[in-house]
C-alpha cells in the first residue's frame, strides 16, 4: 500500500500490517516537507497573480545561456547548488544565503543562477576564503517552475530538431567512444542505491581490478560507471569496455530476477555523468535495448507436409461453422412457429370436440367395398 502526505506530493510504499486487532499502517500518513510548502506557496501566488500554471508548461527556458552552459559542465554539483537556492527561495524568513568558499568558476555559476532567480549576489572575503552570498530583493517573486535539468533537456531537444545534420554528426562521433558503464531505465519504485548495490554485488564483484560508482540521474535513470579499483592503476578504456560487455549478461539476469529495472544498456559517461553514447543509438546493435523482461523468441517449427486428398484445416473448420449456423437458424424458426396459448384447458376442450366431430361425421369415412359386391 501507499501512504501520502496531506497535499499528496509525497508518496511512500509501506507494508499494510493490518489485522483484526490493529489497523496497521492504513491510518498513517507522511508529514509535508519544505518542497510541499514551496508548491503550496507557488499555488497561492499563482492564484493571486492570476497565473495559469498549465499555460506555462511550454518550451520556455527561464535560465540564461551562461547558466545552462556552466550547469552542463558539472551537472551533479550544479543540482546540489540549485537545491540549496530553491530551499532558500521557499523560506520566507530567510533573507541571506551564504555558500562555502569555492573556486572562481563555481562562484560564477552561483552569480549567474542568482540573477535567474531574481536575487542579488556578492563575492566576499579574499582568497582562499572567497565565497558567495545571495540576498533576496524586491525583484524576487518565486523560483522558476522548471529545473535546470528540465531546461537542459528542452534545449537539447530543440537543438537536435533544428539541426539534424549536427545531431547526426554528434551521434557518429559518439559511436567512436568506448562504453564505460550501464544505464538502467525505469527503476523500481522506492529502490535505493544501497539495495541496488547489494543485489548486484555478486555480478559487480566478478570483475577484478574494477570498481563501480552507482548514481541517480535527473531523468530518474540509474547509471553504473566502471573505473579502476585503485587510483594508481591504469586500465585502457578498451579493456574496461570488454569487461563490462562480458559482465552485461549476468548483471541483466540479476536485475531481471529481482525486478530492479525494466531495461539495461551499455553507455558512455563523462566525468560529470553526462551520457555521451547509448547502446540504443548504435545502428549496428539493432536498437541497442537489452530488454530485461523481454520474452523469449518464438521457437521455429518445420513446415507441415499436406497429404494428398487431406482436407485443409480451414475447410474442416469452415464446414463445422456452416453446419452450426444452419442448425441455429432451424432452431430459431421452430421456436418462432410455436404458438403459446393463454388458456390450455380451453385449447384441450377444442381439440376433443374436433376429434368427436371427426368420428360422427360420415363424410370423414371412405367407402370400403364389400367382398360380395
Amino acid at each position: 500500500m501507499f501512504i501520502t502526505c496531506e497535499c499528496q506530493h509525497l508518496k511512500q510504499e509501506v507494508k499494510c500490517n493490518a489485522s483484526k486487532t490493529s489497523e496497521g499502517n492504513t491510518g498513517k500518513s507522511l508529514e509535508c516537507d519544505d518542497e510541499c510548502a514551496r508548491l503550496a506557496r507557488n499555488h497561492k501566488l499563482a492564484l493571486a497573480l492570476n497565473i495559469d500554471p498549465e499555460a506555462h508548461k511550454d518550451d520556455h527556458i527561464p535560465y540564461s545561456n551562461d547558466t545552462l552552459k556552466m550547469f552542463r559542465e558539472n551537472v551533479k554539483w550544479g543540482q546540489t547548488q540549485e537545491r540549496e537556492i530553491r530551499v532558500f527561495a521557499a523560506d520566507e524568513a530567510e533573507k541571506r544565503l551564504r555558500f562555502k568558499p569555492m573556486p572562481p568558476h563555481q562562484r560564477a555559476f552561483l552569480h549567474s543562477l542568482s540573477v535567474d532567480f531574481g536575487f542579488d549576489s556578492e563575492s566576499m572575503d579574499p582568497e582562499p576564503h572567497r565565497h558567495v552570498a545571495v540576498f533576496k530583493t524586491p525583484r524576487f517573486v518565486m523560483a522558476p517552475m522548471k529545473t535546470l535539468a528540465e531546461s537542459v533537456r528542452i534545449r537539447s531537444s530543440a537543438e537536435a530538431s533544428s539541426n539534424p545534420v549536427a545531431e547526426t554528426q554528434r551521434k557518429l562521433q559518439a559511436n567512436n567512444e568506448t562504453y564505460n558503464g550501464f544505464l538502467l531505465s525505469n527503476p523500481r519504485f522506492g529502490l535505493t542505491l544501497e539495495e541496488l548495490r547489494a543485489d548486484c554485488a555478486a555480478s559487480l564483484d566478478s570483475t577484478p581490478g574494477l570498481s563501480y560508482d552507482i548514481s541517480f540521474l535527473p531523468s530518474e535513470e540509474i547509471v553504473i560507471k566502471a573505473r579502476p579499483a585503485s587510483s594508481s592503476t591504469v586500465i585502457q578504456s578498451s579493456a574496461i569496455e570488454a569487461a563490462i560487455k562480458a559482465l552485461k549478461a549476468s548483471l541483466s539476469a540479476s536485475i531481471s530476477s529481482r525486478h530492479l529495472a525494466t531495461s539495461i544498456q551499455l553507455c558512455s559517461l563523462d566525468n560529470s555523468l553526462n551520457i555521451t553514447r547509448r547502446e540504443m543509438d548504435d545502428p549496428a546493435n539493432n536498437g541497442g535495448w537489452s530488454q530485461v523482461a523481454a520474452k523469449a523468441a518464438a521457437p521455429r517449427t518445420a513446415p507441415r507436409q499436406t497429404v494428398v486428398g487431406e482436407k485443409s484445416v480451414y475447410t474442416v473448420l469452415g464446414s463445422k461453422l456452416r453446419d452450426a449456423k444452419k442448425k441455429k437458424e432451424e432452431m430459431k424458426k421452430a421456436k418462432e412457429s410455436e404458438v403459446v396459448v393463454d388458456d390450455w384447458e380451453e385449447e384441450m376442450r377444442k381439440q376433443e370436440e374436433a376429434e368427436e366431430q371427426a368420428v360422427t361425421d360420415p363424410r370423414s369415412h371412405k367407402d370400403v367395398p364389400h367382398a360380395g359386391s
